[in-house]
């Protein structure tokens, strides 16, 4: 499959650059797409007793930080322990090398910068991602003090501003953000409340959680041609044993599983395709790269709750993987998504990461 099959024009004033007071919510059932008149509160209703809500409870890692020349660094991860390890002296410096995301071009070979708080850093190793060492460690407490939400570049555009407004440190996570690691947030999460979550609970869901910490992948674009050549980046997933018991016991009494955007999808899939290993608690855990893509068979969710996705996304190829499972062509879901989304543009719905909330029932 190309990727420019997953292609679609869109207005740049539908992209939202905040969350709104209230989600407005596509229907995609029977064929069809549809507004829920009421958002959320008619959601409830297409859920039934004994229905199982599995939610991801990463944290988004405030780990964007600007030079003092106005470069924005995002640190993706410590990598001191692979440095030291190939320095057979164990050099002090290791202890401060950080894998990252930066405008390289626009730092010169030799050149220090100076981030927050007096500390030097210096570009070790070029390409992409890039490898920086700081005159000092970085702690969390440091990127609490001075980094930022790495919201996604597209907003940072819309808005034609790179710093986090005041509101991004609560809007940009969960309400039950709970397991820092993330650099990302999982987005469709951001429609519900505790309040939503207690109107579900009250009609006999079960909800249940996952952890998947978005990575790297989630900044990097598809820049292959053919889809099947993608490479996805690994994301560290654990899914607890109570959560794959909750799974197991609904499917046997045939209830639905609800995936809560499209982190929760790919975790709980990589189970049933071996991405994930399990413990003798029952639990599992590990890196999953797992990509779903048309043609691809789900096991474990058959309801899908995720935002609108950007054009030639690996996030836009799982909901047409998702809607297109069970029909002859497995690249049916994709000319079906896609005319879900042209509808979905008509009528105005706010679209990507902070935007509207769809719903996706085969």
């Amino acid at each position: 499959m190309r990727i420019d099959e997953l292609d679609f024009e869109y207005p740049e004033n539908l992209v939202a650059v905040e969350r709104a007071p209230v989600s407005r919510v596509m229907l995609f059932q029977n064929g069809e797409p549809r507004e829920l008149e009421k958002g959320l509160s008619d959601l409830v209703q297409f859920f039934d007793k004994g229905d199982v809500l599995v939610l991801n409870d990463t944290r988004v890692n405030p780990r964007r930080v600007f030079t003092e020349a106005g470069l924005e660094i995002l640190f993706l991860s410590d990598v001191s322990a692979e440095a030291a390890s190939a320095d057979s002296e164990g050099s002090e410096a290791d202890l401060r090398t950080w894998s990252v995301l930066c405008p390289a071009s626009r730092w010169k070979n030799g050149a220090t910068q100076m981030l927050p708080g007096n500390v030097k850093i210096d570009i070790i190793a070029r390409g992409r991602p890039q490898t920086v060492r700081t005159s000092e460690p970085l702690t969390e407490e440091y990127f609490e003090k001075y980094g930022e939400l790495p919201l996604p570049p597209y907003i940072q555009k819309a808005r034609d501003e790179r710093h986090n407004r005041s509101l991004d440190k609560s809007s940009y996570q969960t309400a039950w953000a709970e397991k820092p690691g993330s650099l990302a947030a999982p987005t469709a999460s951001l429609h519900f409340s505790n309040e939503d979550l207690e109107a579900l609970k009250a009609k006999g869901v079960e909800i249940v959680r996952v952890t998947l910490h978005v990575g790297l992948g989630t900044f990097l674009p598809v820049t292959v041609e053919n889809l099947d050549d993608h490479v996805m980046h690994g994301e560290w997933a654990e899914i607890p044993a109570a959560t794959w018991a909750a799974i197991e016991n609904a499917k046997a009494r045939g209830s639905h599983i609800w995936g809560l955007g499209t982190t929760v999808t790919r975790t709980l899939e990589s189970v049933p395709h071996g991405k994930l290993k399990a413990n003798a608690h029952g639990s599992y855990f590990g890196e999953t790269d797992l990509f779903i893509r048309p043609g691809f068979e789900f096991k474990v969710i058959d309801r899908l709750l995720t935002n609108f996705h950007q054009p030639r996304s690996t996030l836009l190829s799982l909901v047409s993987a998702f809607v297109g499972q069970g029909r002859a062509q497995p690249n049916e879901g994709v000319a079906i998504v896609k005319d879900a989304y042209a509808w979905a543009i008509k009528n105005q719905f706010r679209l990507f990461s902070y935007g509207d909330l769809s719903c996706w029932i085969k």
